[in-house]
């Protein structure tokens, strides 16, 4: 299952209706909780996701309202007795409050520092760029492995069924029948992540091509000058970075508490995202990846991912 559970959704100033950031990705066996503010914890329990799902923990950058939810975090971790190993993934030059953070947590995980201070990747499938904020701040891109899928009519026409798929696919050749002959080309997901940050080739970087792209949308493209100021995006601008990459989805977050609605924000997105599907989240909404096409598919299924 691949998900993005919306934890929350305000900037720096929660409201009722919007906690503190905190976003978990759920791709596969892994469960990513990226920038866990203030609440993260309640959050997931009003969500209905458990914390012992989360495996990685990714900080955008260190400050509060991205992070300070990081011990109540940890702590819930070592209730729960979580035996699996949590990476916490971080700018180095937050070294100092994410190990404060840490140091206030309760003890008893098997926590791992990964911090990085340079473009590229981290983790299998996951990197990192440089984005252009106040302070050191990266953003997060998640990519699965390039792959291929298999076209029915051509595994008909080489005579290959039942158990023999299975096999070709795992073995690459069947006979004189190779994997390439019965298959086309399928390019893997992409999930980009781009908090705090001005317009920059870091926030393109990340979302070229992504199926679905979370970014911050602090202000309205009315508010132009704080942006600038204080070096956040307007809904425009984030719009902008979607379409300029290709993204397939954007998702718009962290926004100001000066907007009690969202709608005149996304409709700003919406204009400069060219052809992706543009969505303000809401606190607990629950996002899902989009659909592509299954492993038998029809010859004339063949365009995209679906």
């Amino acid at each position: 299952m691949r998900e993005l559970v919306v934890l929350g959704t305000a900037s720096q100033v929660p409201t009722r209706a919007r906690n503190h950031n905190g976003y978990l990705l759920l791709w596969d066996g892994e469960g990513i909780l990226f920038d866990p503010g203030e609440g993260t914890q309640r959050q997931m329990i009003h969500a209905g996701v458990a914390a012992t799902k989360v495996t990685r923990i990714c900080l955008t950058h260190v400050h509060g309202d991205h992070c300070y939810g990081l011990p109540g975090v940890l702590s819930r971790l070592a209730l729960d007795r979580v035996e699996h190993p949590v990476h916490l993934h971080y700018p180095a030059s937050g070294e100092e409050v994410v190990r404060a953070l840490v140091a206030v947590s309760t003890p008893g995980i098997d926590l791992r520092l990964v911090p990085h201070g340079a473009a590229g990747e981290i983790a299998p499938g996951l990197a990192v760029e440089p984005l252009r904020h106040r302070i050191g701040t990266f953003g997060y891109r998640l990519a699965e492995p390039d792959g291929r899928t298999i076209v029915r009519e051509r595994l008909a026409a080489a005579g290959i069924r039942g158990p023999d798929v299975a096999r070709l696919q795992r073995e690459g050749r069947l006979g004189g029948v190779r994997i390439e002959d019965v298959s086309v080309p399928r390019r893997g997901q992409r999930f980009a992540f781009v908090m705090d940050t001005a317009p920059c080739e870091g926030a393109v970087a990340l979302a070229e091509g992504a199926d679905l792209l979370v970014t911050e949308c602090t202000f309205s493209d009315d508010d132009v000058a704080l942006a600038d100021q204080y070096l956040h995006l307007t809904a425009g601008q984030a719009g902008s970075i979607a379409g300029a990459a290709g993204a397939r989805n954007l998702v718009l977050t962290h926004f100001s508490s000066r907007y009690p609605e969202t709608a005149e924000l996304e409709g700003q997105a919406r204009r400069r995202a060219g052809n992706a599907v543009v969505r303000a989240a809401a606190d607990l909404d629950r996002i899902g990846f989009p659909r592509r096409r299954g492993a038998w598919m029809g010859e004339g299924d063949r365009d995209g991912d679906g």
